[in-house]
């Protein structure tokens, strides 16, 4: 992959506007680097370097030539007092494209670089402002989708796993230490500690470590969201489900089998969660070539869906095809919902599963329990705690992953009395793993892939 962003010069100067596009009430073109206050000192009308750090002054924006393109509120924030650590001037101009565009070309004209995606979060790792979870925590807070995302990535910005994988570091590095000593003074009879003391603590370690990586499942669902698909036999009222749940009219609903050819996605939050919703097709044995790519497509996102609704139609009897789909779906992530008992039952109503809900989507009836059954099967193992620090992020979880191997590696060496030089390399390892993590062991690729995920801008 190549590195998205130039190399990094302390100091470099880049602007770019860091409110979304469209019309608003105003507009924020940020400018940083060693040359900002000289920049806005040259299209600012007034005297820009005069100005005590943290503070805001009304002037106007003039082109290079003295032509005047808006009124705006000057903020300056000297470095390292400043989100980059470095020297950052915010122009507040009138909201809308053709204002704020105006004035960043103009101050790209005074001497400013344009900025690339996440380039001024990008300096502020460089300049040791954050480190990389904290960084990666900035998108995630501009990006969360719900309450609960929102929080977990605030706790991350405010350096929650920093914290815990710096622990980690620190008592790895001890007992680092320790080894190196038995290697490079064998006859010294240093005894710093016994070997069932390292290996007491190399144990409670990885098993910190190991607690630390469940946390991944629930931290994925709490950032990204859960995948809910809707399945059943056609005409089951899986597309009045969906548009019951979104509280709006979405997928086409008509008593004719085989309405819904193709899968509808949407995306909710329910119980402070993110779901994505998907309708799919009626599932059913067909010749019809369209309706049967729409099964085909159906069965697709049943197996890779975290959560399903088997819809079925409690007005009817039971047929092949939902005996043939109660068979086949995991029991474990679905729910069944009987629908349609605002009409006169003709099912049972009961089946082997452990989450089963009867209710209305034509009357709206029974959408509360429903959602409430779909927190309880999310949450069948407890949900965290809000205090506990999750991760999210897949490279934070084969980071620790590596590292806790390596360190059971260590733990099995001491075991059978392997060399301590041989231990050392191990513990080494372990703490690149961690170092990954925080960023104090990072590829220019790694850090392309993650900064470029960036808007412009922040």
């Amino acid at each position: 992959m190549e590195f998205i962003h130039h190399p990094f010069q302390a100091g470099e100067t880049i602007a770019a506007i860091a409110t979304p596009p469209g019309e608003g009430g105003i507009s924020i073109i940020r400018i940083s680097g060693k040359d900002a206050v000289a920049v806005a000192d040259r299209i600012f009308s007034r005297s820009v370097a005069s100005f005590t750090s943290h503070t805001a002054h009304l002037g106007v924006v003039n082109d290079v030539d003295g032509n005047r393109v808006d009124e705006a509120l000057l903020l300056i924030m000297r470095g390292p007092k400043s989100y980059t650590g470095e020297d950052t001037v915010e122009l507040q101009c009138h909201g809308g494209m053709i204002a704020s565009r105006k004035v960043l070309e103009t101050a790209l004209v005074a001497g400013a670089r344009a900025a690339e995606p996440g380039e001024f979060t990008f300096k502020a790792f460089m300049n040791g402002k954050l480190d990389l979870t904290q960084a990666e925590a900035v998108q995630q807070v501009i990006g969360a989708k719900s309450e609960h995302a929102f929080f977990l990535a605030s706790k991350h910005l405010e350096g929650g796993l920093s914290k815990k994988v710096g622990g980690y570091q620190e008592e790895l590095t001890r007992i680092a230490a320790i080894l190196e000593a038995w290697v490079d003074f064998p006859d010294e009879g240093l005894a710093f500690t016994s070997e069932e003391e390292l290996l007491a603590d190399l144990n409670r370690l990885k098993d910190e470590m190991e607690h630390l990586i469940k946390t991944f499942h629930d931290g994925q669902k709490l950032e990204q969201g859960i995948s809910l698909c809707i399945a059943g036999a056609p005409n089951a009222g899986k597309s009045s489900l969906m548009n019951a749940l979104l509280q709006h009219d979405r997928a086409i609903v008509t008593p004719i089998a085989g309405t819904t050819r193709d899968i509808l996605k949407e995306e909710m939050t329910i119980g402070g969660l993110p779901f994505r919703l998907i309708d799919t097709a009626g599932i059913r044995e067909t010749d019809e070539i369209v309706e049967k790519e729409g099964i085909r497509r159906s069965r697709q996102a049943l197996e890779e869906a975290d959560l399903i609704l088997l819809v079925i139609d409690a007005a009817k009897e039971l047929g092949e095809e939902e005996h043939a789909l109660l068979k086949t779906v995991p029991q474990e992530k679905t729910i069944v919902v009987w629908n349609k008992v605002d009409l006169p039952k003709k099912s049972e109503c009961s089946s082997s599963f452990s989450y089963e809900v009867e209710l209305s989507a034509k009357e709206q009836s029974g959408l509360g329990q429903l959602k409430e059954t779909i927190d309880r099967l999310i949450w069948s193992a407890g949900a965290p705690p809000k205090e506990e620090v999750l991760i999210t992020k897949t490279r934070h979880e084969q980071a620790l992953r590596e590292s806790s191997d390596a360190l059971q590696t260590v733990i099995e060496g001491l075991d059978v009395g392997l060399s301590p030089e041989f231990l050392s390399a191990d513990i080494r390892s372990s703490l690149n793993g961690l170092g990954r993590i925080i960023g104090t062991n990072i590829t220019e690729d790694l850090l392309s892939s993650i900064f470029s995920q960036f808007c412009i801008g922040k």
